[in-house]
């Protein structure tokens, strides 16, 4: 069983298919998704784990290329730089787990990394760019 955890970014021509319905269906690929939504200007984002044979997973993930779907390997974490933050809390308006909330009553921005799903929404949200996603290790599908 081979098995990774991806990011998908759809273009707002392909959100409302069931893409990721058919990596189960046509691809025999199990999927867990751990974060998901759709942006402003209505495009999609997607975290999840996908499960399956190795040809199987490599099938699928040309499927979701050959669908305009960007297709990123989730080797990667997102870190803050406490030197540059600010404490301004623009970051977690967006963060979707919760992994970036204020501390009361001190009014500081936590990052509980455990609860990150590396969705990147942090990042450019971020007035004094103190949050950055940066590789773990170089990994390939």
């Amino acid at each position: 069983m081979y098995s990774k955890i991806l990011i998908l970014r759809f273009p707002k021509t392909e959100v409302q298919k069931p893409l990721v319905c058919n990596l189960a269906r046509n691809f025999d690929l199990v999927f867990n998704i751990l974060n998901a939504g759709i942006l402003p200007r209505k495009e999609g984002y997607m975290v999840l784990e996908l499960s399956g044979s190795r040809k199987n997973f490599k099938d699928g993930v040309q499927y979701l290329k050959s669908q305009g779907v960007d297709v990123q390997n989730a080797s990667q974490e997102v870190k803050r730089d406490d030197t540059v933050c600010i404490q301004c809390g623009a970051c977690t308006a967006v963060c979707p787990t919760g992994a970036l909330s204020i501390k009361r009553p001190e009014m500081s921005v936590s990052f509980d990394q455990q609860k990150c799903s590396v969705c990147e929404l942090c990042v450019p949200a971020c007035p004094p760019r103190a949050m950055k996603a940066r590789p773990i290790r170089q990994a390939f599908f």
